[in-house]
């Protein structure tokens, strides 16, 4: 099966990384490559360009991508560990980092993955296939009060709280083990007249599940932190999310890295001595356009922010 991605907000991003012809640039989140091919083109053979992916898929796929050029580094691991891969790579600063926080479609397309409710396929979710952990585990061991917090937490879903009992009563009976008995138990805890309107019934659900299994939200903090230290001065990071826990995150430490003074607002000056380490770019996080919307309907809800080291 080919490894289809469409890359959101493609230009934007490549605008924003203001890329150099011979800048050293990561992909955190490398997937099919499609942002990486256009930071490629963007530098002469002496750039360098580092891509990160913890799904041995995508990095094959994109390893055929771009194989007409020599300047990749091809690296299996989570962005979570972007200090320690740049140390083994013996690379101390970048121009440029990149984050596109998506699913990426293969992987939604993939039935088997299990990331679909619209497919039947076992509880799986797990982006790193060689991690033993997955929705299986959730949804089979946690207790109700830990389901209900993440799937409130998570998934902003008002309806945490039945869904959490409805899936502990479920399970009681026998595991549950497939994406379409879970869609079924969600369906079942949510009253028909909230199903009818909006998304998915079963969306938010899956949503905080796969963060869950993927440990995304507490990797983004540390990511983000780190990649700021290895950036160059001037150089840029940009991150892409798709909900708004994740682009809370980005927002809220973007501003703490920009603003790090911790004096109380009567000291008429700073003494704690915290400096801004970065300058943001996107005061309002960058949408995808009407045309982009139109061509692909998954870029609904992505947004992009952008900080410059200082």
């Amino acid at each position: 099966m080919d490894f289809k991605h469409v890359s959101v907000l493609l230009n934007e991003t490549i605008d924003g990384l203001d890329i150099k012809n011979e800048g050293i640039y990561v992909d955190c989140t490398l997937g099919g490559a499609g942002h990486s091919i256009e930071v490629l083109k963007k530098m002469n053979g002496n750039g360098i360009l580092v891509g990160i992916d913890q799904d041995l898929n995508a990095l094959n796929a994109s390893k055929k991508k771009l194989e007409e050029f020599n300047n990749v580094k091809f690296v299996h691991s989570n962005f979570y560990n972007i200090d320690s891969i740049l140390e083994e790579l013996g690379i101390e600063q970048v121009d440029g980092i990149l984050m596109d926080l998506g699913v990426s479609s293969h992987q939604l397309d993939e039935a088997e993955r299990g990331f679909s409710y619209m497919n039947d396929a076992p509880l799986d979710m797990r982006m790193n296939r060689e991690n033993k952990f997955s929705a299986y585990d959730v949804i089979n061991t946690y207790s109700e009060e830990q389901l209900s917090k993440i799937i409130k937490d998570y998934g902003e879903e008002k309806f945490a709280k039945r869904i959490a009992k409805f899936i502990v009563d479920r399970r009681t009976n026998e595991p549950i083990s497939t994406t379409l008995q879970l869609v079924d138990i969600i369906k079942a805890a949510i009253p028909a007249k909230f199903r009818r309107e909006g998304h998915h019934p079963a969306k938010r659900t899956f949503q905080a599940i796969r963060i869950e299994v993927n440990g995304e939200l507490e990797i983004l903090n540390k990511a983000i932190e780190d990649s700021v230290k290895r950036l160059k001065k001037n150089g840029r990071l940009a991150i892409i999310t798709f909900h708004s826990l994740e682009d809370r995150i980005v927002k809220i430490k973007f501003k703490e890295l920009e603003s790090p003074c911790t004096c109380p607002k009567e000291f008429p000056i700073c003494v704690c001595g915290k400096e801004a380490q970065i300058k943001i770019i996107t005061r309002k996080p960058i949408e995808a356009s009407e045309e982009e919307l139109q061509a692909n309907p998954r870029s609904r809800s992505a947004k992009l922010r952008i900080a410059e080291k200082v």
